[in-house]
């Protein structure tokens, strides 16, 4: 058994199609959604990621606005350009890019972003919406994650989906979107007592722990559906996952790749968060 390989460049392109079509109907209504990205300081990763960002906001047509802050810039001012970005009409999501500057309190930064515009989905008012099924927007990976699952044909409701990591960015928000599809939902750590018992059991199975191949064919169940959002890079500067997917392949029903898996949804599902901000912002 081989398993069928989901595709996340195919189906994000696919997704984008999908929703550039609604941003431009928006558009024949003279409303441009607009997305700010701002990066404070000189993180190399954080750069390639907020590039990719913006240019798949051109691919569809969107505003974006890129903002390059100085590693040094102090937390008022920080906060003081995200208050612009709030009271600004043209501007519909707002994305700082994490992590920032020690200096700078994270959870302050994201608490004083509008809940409107919240396109990550981190500010406590939308993580409170999805913990009680009233989600506004859906943190962008997960969210990436539910919409591979969907759009590859994998049955969630009634089925049971074991959640390796706990990550306020990517596996609390998973277990609670699996929760809303009516999956049984297990959520593991990288520290979870014979993890294997319980990745066996798994119909889906989702791993987000950060650790390079932790999870191999021998800890998955026949069949079943692997969503790897792990991406560290080897020794030998390859890129792999948090599954060992040699060896996950011959057993998956389903597996996402690293590179190429959900990797492109997540930027895709912003891109979908900000003209949804923008169709709410309209009504």
């Amino acid at each position: 058994m081989t398993a069928h390989i989901i595709d996340g460049k195919s189906i994000a392109q696919q997704v984008r199609t999908e929703w550039k079509i609604r941003a431009d109907a928006l558009k024949a209504r003279g409303i441009t959604p607009g997305l700010a990205v701002i990066i404070v300081g000189e993180d190399p990763a954080s750069r390639v990621y907020v590039a990719n960002k913006v240019k798949a906001c051109a691919e569809l047509g969107l505003h974006s606005e890129h903002i390059v802050m100085p590693a040094d810039t102090p937390e008022a001012a920080l906060l003081g350009k995200i208050a612009e970005l709030n009271r600004d009409p043209k501007i519909h999501g707002i994305l700082v890019q994490l992590p920032v500057p020690k200096h700078i309190a994270s959870n302050r930064v994201l608490e004083a972003i509008s809940p409107d515009k919240d396109v990550d989905g981190f500010h406590p008012e939308n993580v409170g919406a999805l913990v009680t099924g009233n989600m506004r927007f859906a943190p962008c990976t997960p969210f990436g994650a539910m919409k591979l699952l969907e759009k590859s044909g994998v049955a969630i409701e009634g089925k049971h989906a074991v959640v390796v990591g706990r990550s306020n960015i990517v596996g609390k928000p998973m277990a609670l979107m699996l929760l809303q599809q009516n999956a049984t939902v297990t959520i593991c750590t990288s520290k979870t007592v014979d993890l294997a018992k319980f990745t066996r059991d798994a119909d889906i199975l989702v791993v987000a722990t950060g650790r390079p191949k932790m999870i191999t064919g021998d800890m998955i169940k026949p069949g079943a559906a692997v969503i790897d959002v792990g991406i560290n890079r080897l020794p030998d500067g390859k890129l792999c996952g948090d599954v060992d997917f040699d060896s996950a392949k011959q057993v998956a029903g389903w597996i996402t790749p690293v590179p190429g898996g959900v990797g492109p949804m997540t930027i895709t599902m912003l891109v979908a968060n900000t003209v949804q901000a923008a169709e709410r912002s309209a009504k």
